[in-house]
């Protein structure tokens, strides 16, 4: 079973078994494909300053909550928003999935601050997809989701992803309770080096 992230002398640390390290690489790689936007030929400047002249809003509504609009009630400034934005936010967020799941390969982690924060944009998007396919809209919907304990009860998808879904939610938890813990200390001058 999985132990919580925590912050020592180390730095952050947390184990995790054979399976739960499975899950979450399949997890990560998921959301990868999902932020990559396919090799179409692009224009090389375009690449080279960020710019996806052909950006739109996504259809999946998972992957919108991934890259929402930045403007709500203003599609066409969203648009040319997304435009100048989407392609370092694409990479931006595959490159820290990418890096937590380089991490997986040791059942313990430790994490620098880098880590962490790889870890920890990683874990939220993941979360962000599966609230999107739970349908999570509201406190409610999230407490029905959060009921749902029990693995050896898990006889359809969706209490698969509910379960799947508050095991990330617990990971991401324990994730941000030891990087605050790490920040309280070195503020108060105490912090591991």
């Amino acid at each position: 079973m999985a132990e919580p992230f925590m912050y020592g002398r180390r730095g952050i640390t947390g184990r995790l078994e054979d399976p739960e390290r499975e899950l979450l690489r399949g997890l990560f790689n998921d959301v990868v494909g999902m932020l990559d936007p396919g090799k179409a030929a692009e224009d090389p400047l375009e690449a080279l300053v960020g710019f996806s002249p052909n950006a739109s809003e996504p259809e999946d509504p998972a992957l919108a909550r991934l890259l929402p609009n930045a403007y709500k009630d203003d599609a066409e400034s969203s648009l040319d928003f997304r435009r100048l934005t989407e392609r370092s936010l694409r990479e931006g967020k595959a490159g820290a999935l990418r890096a937590a799941s380089l991490s997986l390969e040791s059942g313990s982690l430790v994490l620098d601050d880098a880590a962490a924060r790889h870890w920890s944009t990683a874990l939220n998007d993941v979360r962000l997809v599966l609230a999107e396919r739970l349908g999570i809209r509201s406190e409610e919907d999230a407490e029905k989701i959060h009921a749902v304990t029990d693995w050896a009860e898990a006889d359809d998808v969706d209490k698969y992803l509910a379960l799947v879904y508050n095991f990330v939610t617990w990971l991401q938890t324990t994730l941000m309770d030891a990087m605050l813990d790490a920040h309280r200390l070195r503020s108060q001058g105490g912090g591991h080096e």
